[in-house]
């Protein structure tokens, strides 16, 4: 019969107690804001936990932090599979863990493919746009038209009672909600009646992923102002 002189050698499961590494990067998604071109930048996660799941086992069995180059190493495992998180937020605050899966050999290092990770602040990847144009009065008399500058432009998803972004009118009387998840939205301004009692303008759209969604010509917001 023979003896186990050290105790990964007999260690068929994936664990601690063996001479691997498992060790990657984890990379954090920033859009920046004024970006049309949805370039998405990339940052080093520094002090980002991250977790290491044993073969298949339900829970993590050890966790570490990132230094300042986003990187991490989980030492002294034996051979086996393991799945390596990090959680990523999501523009609403929720959690949800990006995972990668590495198969270790003995006494080998295990490359994890780079985990990319979003902090709450990178929402999607597309552009809402569209127009505003004015008719003004003044004590209910005409005082002319023209692109509506600085009017605000309010966006909500459909089916919720309140926006979650807002956009002031631009040059041209262009405005834009940048960083859009993939859904069905409402867009919405203001226009006034003759007794100066303002009321909602609403056009409803449904954007796809990395998708700049131009409104119509058609659908430009007409909106009367008091002046």
């Amino acid at each position: 019969m023979l003896l186990c002189f050290a105790l990964s050698s007999c260690n068929n499961k994936e664990g601690e107690g063996g001479t691997g590494t498992v060790q990657g990067y984890v990379k954090l998604v920033h859009h920046p804001d004024d970006n049309y071109q949805l370039e998405a930048d990339t940052l080093d996660a520094a002090k980002t936990d991250v977790f290491i799941v044993y073969g298949d086992e339900e829970f993590y069995g050890n966790d570490t932090e990132t230094n300042p180059e986003g990187f991490y190493q989980f030492n002294y495992l034996t051979p086996g599979d393991y799945t390596v998180f990090a959680y990523s937020t999501l523009p609403t605050g929720e959690k949800v863990a990006v995972s990668e899966k590495v198969t270790l050999e003995r006494g080998k290092v295990a490359q994890v493919p780079t985990i990319y990770v979003h902090d709450g602040k990178a929402y999607g990847t597309s552009v809402i746009t569209g127009k505003v144009w004015a008719w003004y009065f003044h004590n209910n008399e005409w005082r002319g038209e023209g692109w509506a500058y600085e009017h605000r432009v309010y966006l909500r998803k459909l089916g919720e009672i309140y926006h979650f972004d807002d956009a002031r009118v631009g040059v041209g009387g262009v405005f834009a909600f940048q960083k859009v998840l993939p859904g069905t939205y409402e867009v919405i301004t203001y226009t006034q009646d003759a007794q100066e009692v303002p009321f909602p303008v609403i056009d409803t759209v449904t954007v796809e992923a990395n998708q700049v969604f131009q409104m119509e010509p058609d659908t430009t917001f007409i909106v009367r102002i008091q002046v």
